[in-house]
């Protein structure tokens, strides 16, 4: 007959038997099974094991005795072909229990320290070998039952205080075996409790706050709970939570279209959909999400070209995006704003006597700069011009504005800090100077202004004082490009790299090298950074990454993009796309959310996998 090998599981503490030819058993493998049988910093306490071995030829029974001798383990002096009871590892004591025969079956579960041990026969059936009984005392017997007689003559104050002290008499080895008596007395069901009582809100604002992993183990746990989830739709408002907090999640509910049915929307149909509903929709939405990620990073995207058709000087060198439009600013002096949809081209604001070099635009205004030395301020809905800023004596390169305060940089070496009351009321604060060269770009948060110039520096300026606070040095060449969020600044210069910053210490936390010519244009979010340089190549970064000292320099670059056929001049990029302008004179649009060769693939199960049961 086959042998028996154990094999010891560390995560349930527990041995699983199968078969094995005894010519492959050998004390080796035997000893193997065996490790480890303490388990470390347990405070003393030792485990049991339960051991059969199952009609053995004596050979294999000689292999097994020499196996457990070497671990300390004591044995009967003969291993009976049929059962060896518990034995305590390391102290040497042998418990002894009855023994079973039980011929002809094949599987084995044995698990440490049990209250009982339970074997699986072959046929399916279980049997169990309960340890002896405790004698009691006569004694014990006899004023067992006068000593529950005076305690339920008491109040239940006078029981809890008796009960104390009593449990105050004991040893440490008696509180372990009430502390296991009273667990499971303690325990309580509460969300089913909670609707019984009519406070069905309660369990189900309990169970709101569940992840998607813990919400489907709820649903499994039993009726009623599955009841509570359903009820309470709390698949939907895990999704409603997800897409409060999350811009990828909001972003997929615009272009999806399921954002229709959540929070208090009605609807097209007028019937709300059920809970099931919410239910299927999640691992939609987890497929997706992982669908742009594995996009990102392999390349693959559907691209949008606009050709901006310029008469004269071509180039696109600035713009800005949101769902319905594009506003971008042109060599030939104009700015264009294109439907996002159709690409066609809405309006075009003429004003600006030369190259529009930086814009921006809110829900009321368009501002932009110019090489004509002017700042211009624009209805962002009918195209009026408002106001026009006259300060700096050469071309305004950069200009940023929020809360009421705007910040523009020029040729001239200065930056102008600036006062927006209204877009016709716009009033000079100060002006910052210090930098040797021309000030290429500026960025700004309510602590810090962070500019970049020609000079090969980076200077941070305090907010609110407009005092200077600290320069970063480091770049070999000018720099042309920066971004400010939180304490990171990335830069963009002409030495061709790419610079991360730690604004609070001026330290230089990485640099990233690829793009062959001047780094152009940059941009970056939580998860990756997007650069555009005179080489006409696009490069998406691994941010994270970048941000690890430990992440090599080779796996740093996600993918390269190459459609622009002239220098990269401005880029924005969002979870699901880059728009980017090029002295091309087009503006092209990479989509990672709609990439034709995906959608003709069969679909694929996300490497992300949670379990749904249908009822």
């Amino acid at each position: 007959m086959p042998s028996l090998r154990c094999l010891y599981n560390p995560g349930t503490g527990a041995l699983t038997a199968f078969q094995a030819p005894v010519g492959q058993m050998t004390h080796q493998s035997v000893l193997a099974d065996f490790i480890p049988l303490k388990r470390k910093g347990d405070a003393g306490r030792y485990w049991h094991l339960e051991m059969a071995v199952l009609s053995l030829p004596t050979t294999t029974q000689n292999i097994l005795c020499t196996a457990v001798s070497d671990r300390q383990l004591v044995l009967k002096s003969t291993v009976p072909s049929s059962y060896a009871g518990a034995r305590d590892i390391h102290n040497i004591a042998c418990q002894t229990g009855k023994l079973y025969n039980f011929p002809y079956f094949q599987y084995l579960y044995v698990s440490f320290n049990p209250p009982f041990l339970q074997t699986k026969l072959a046929n399916g059936t279980s049997s169990m070998i309960v340890p002896k009984q405790r004698k009691l005392s006569a004694s014990y017997e006899k004023e067992k039952e006068l000593c529950v007689k005076y305690f339920e003559q008491w109040s239940e104050s006078d029981q809890v205080e008796f009960v104390e002290h009593l449990i105050s008499q004991m040893c440490h080895y008696q509180h372990g075996h009430i502390n296991s008596y009273l667990k499971p007395m303690l325990q309580r069901d509460f969300i089913t409790a909670l609707p019984a009582r009519g406070l069905d809100h309660i369990a189900e604002n309990i169970l709101s706050y569940l992840d998607a992993k813990s919400l489907c183990a709820a649903e499994l746990v039993c009726k009623e709970w599955y009841r509570v989830t359903s009820d309470g739709m709390l698949w939907k408002k895990l999704i409603e939570r997800m897409v409060r907090t999350d811009s990828l999640w909001r972003g997929l509910a615009e272009r999806r279209g399921w954002g229709q049915y959540l929070f208090k929307n009605k609807p097209p149909d007028g019937n709300a959909p059920p809970n099931s509903f919410y239910r299927a929709l999640y691992p939609k939405i987890i497929q997706d999400i992982e669908t742009i990620e594995s996009n990102w990073r392999c390349g693959r995207h559907s691209l949008q070209r606009i050709h901006c058709r310029s008469e004269t000087s071509k180039g696109v060198y600035c713009l800005q995006y949101d769902d319905q439009k594009i506003v971008s600013g042109l060599r030939d002096n104009t700015i264009k704003i294109w439907d996002k949809s159709t690409l066609e081209c809405k309006r075009i604001l003429t004003g600006h006597t030369g190259s529009v070099l930086c814009l921006q635009y809110d829900e009321r205004v368009i501002i932009t700069g110019s090489s004509d030395s002017t700042v211009r301020v624009w209805d962002v809905n009918t195209g009026e011009m408002l106001n026009t800023l006259i300060h700096h004596c050469e071309a305004v390169l950069h200009l940023r504005f929020n809360n009421g305060m705007m910040v523009t940089c020029s040729k001239d070496r200065s930056i102008a800090v600036w006062d927006m009351a209204s877009p016709t009321d716009i009033t000079l604060r100060r002006v910052l100077v210090g930098h040797r060269a021309a000030v290429n770009v500026v960025d700004f948060d309510d602590k810090y202004i962070v500019s970049a110039s020609g000079d090969r520096t980076i200077k941070v300026w305090n907010t609110s004082t407009c005092e200077f606070v600290r320069t970063l040095n480091g770049h070999k060449r000018g720099i042309a490009c920066l971004q400010y969020r939180d304490r990171l600044v990335v830069s963009g210069s002409s030495d061709n790299t790419i610079r991360l910053w730690d604004i609070e210490c001026g330290a230089c936390l990485r640099v990233l090298e690829g793009h062959e010519e001047l780094v152009r244009c940059i941009r970056f979010d939580n998860k990756r950074i997007v650069s555009g340089a005179y080489d006409g190549k696009i490069k998406v970064w691994d941010l994270v990454a970048a941000l690890d000292p430990r992440a090599p320099a080779g796996t740093l670059c996600l993918r390269t993009l190459v459609e622009h056929s002239g220098r990269v001049f401005r880029l924005q990029f969002d979870e699901f796309q880059i728009v980017s302008s090029s002295h091309d004179d087009t503006i092209l649009i990479w989509d990672f959310l709609n990439d034709p060769a995906a959608q003709a693939e069969p679909p694929r199960s996300p490497s992300r996998t949670y379990t749904y049961i249908s009822r």
